[in-house]
């Protein structure tokens, strides 16, 4: 134990991760998963695939979930930074509804772990981020759902989006504050208000 520090999230079911980095004058070296080291602080999930993706500054994903087969995901980034967001959708939590937000970055190393029953999403906010994750179920797309990122009831404070809800998800008058365009997928921008939908 003592490599990785865990901290406890105001919404159950979401913890904050940080390895600890063993660094001299010819680099670093950490863990980003250790089993034994997640089991002694209560998360025994059991990991079936890693993926990772690559985005360029202004790409928001999300807010995805799997509906009969939810994913739990630790998430972190390599390159860049991104802010990170989960959403409660667990029926009858005393946070339904709520949201969480974390900064991710190359120099924090800080990894997120969003349990099973989450909308998940981020913003890119650096020239473009490498993001890797580790899920507890596989993909099925037949399965997927999403909300709309800017849902007013959810109000989540995406950091350096400029604009104003206009009633969908699209990105269409949303930007970044330095200008760069807001850029969703076509399907993201399709997504419903938890309201319409659960």
């Amino acid at each position: 134990m003592g490599q990785i520090q865990v901290t406890k999230t105001p919404i159950e079911g979401l913890y904050v991760i940080e390895p600890v980095i063993h660094g001299d004058n010819r680099g670093y070296f950490m863990e980003t998963y250790n089993q034994k080291d997640m089991a002694e602080v209560g998360l025994n999930m059991t990991f079936v695939q890693d993926n990772q993706s690559m985005s360029v500054k202004g790409v928001l994903r999300g807010l995805h979930f799997q509906k009969q087969y939810p994913q739990g995901k630790l998430v972190r980034v390599i390159r860049g930074k991104v802010f990170d967001v989960a959403v409660d959708l667990r029926t009858g939590s005393e946070t339904y509804g709520k949201w969480y937000g974390t900064e991710l970055t190359e120099e924090n190393n800080k990894q997120f772990y969003i349990s099973e029953g989450f909308a998940h999403g981020f913003l890119v906010l650096s020239d473009f981020a490498e993001f890797c994750y580790k899920v507890t179920d596989f993909y099925h797309p037949e399965d997927e759902g999403g909300l709309a990122w800017n849902d007013p009831d959810i109000g989540i404070e995406w950091p350096e989006i400029v604009g104003k809800y206009q009633g969908t998800a699209s990105a269409e008058g949303y930007r970044m504050a330095d200008g760069t365009k807001l850029n969703l997928s076509e399907k993201d921008q399709k997504w419903l208000c938890m309201k319409e939908q659960l």
